[in-house]
């Protein structure tokens, strides 16, 4: 299953960005205490938004790293851990964030592998596939490799 194609640009970036992460299985929406929408998947938050402007998505502490490292999101400037925050500028910037919580989402579907709600994600979904289409680099892809079931 890849993931569910991104809204119209017609519509605000918190918007877009709900509407295509809720579409995705297991993903629960609920409000934040500091934001907009939080996403969940079994109750493990993979982020929330803050209105338009920033997206807070959660990954281990090494993949936080590289993605820091390389440019593609920002350390958060309060959460530690590995917490990031991703600035929306444009349209193109709403993809970008939607690309990090997709992320987020496959390695809390393989954390969460030997639980009901893990594999029930996993067995809809072709990991290669997913992890192409996110154009993710060499390092965090042999950080993903070693959680496959």
């Amino acid at each position: 299953m890849s993931p569910s194609p991104t809204p119209s640009s017609d519509a605000s970036a918190d918007d877009r960005i709900l509407e295509t992460v809720s579409a995705w299985p297991g993903v629960a929406v609920g409000p934040h205490r500091l934001g907009t929408n939080e996403f969940t998947l079994d109750g493990r938050e993979i982020g929330h938004t803050h209105g338009d402007r920033v997206v807070d998505v959660n990954f281990p502490k090494r993949v936080a790293d590289r993605l820091v490292a390389t440019g593609e999101t920002n350390r958060h400037r309060f959460a530690g851990g590995g917490w990031t925050s991703f600035t929306i500028d444009s349209s193109d910037d709403v993809d970008r964030a939607i690309r990090l919580l997709r992320l987020s989402y496959l390695h809390t579907a393989l954390t969460l592998r030997r639980k009901p709600a893990g594999r029930a994600v996993l067995a809809d979904l072709d990991l290669e596939t997913e992890l192409e289409a996110l154009d993710v680099d060499d390092e965090i892809e042999s950080i993903i490799a070693r959680m496959r079931p």
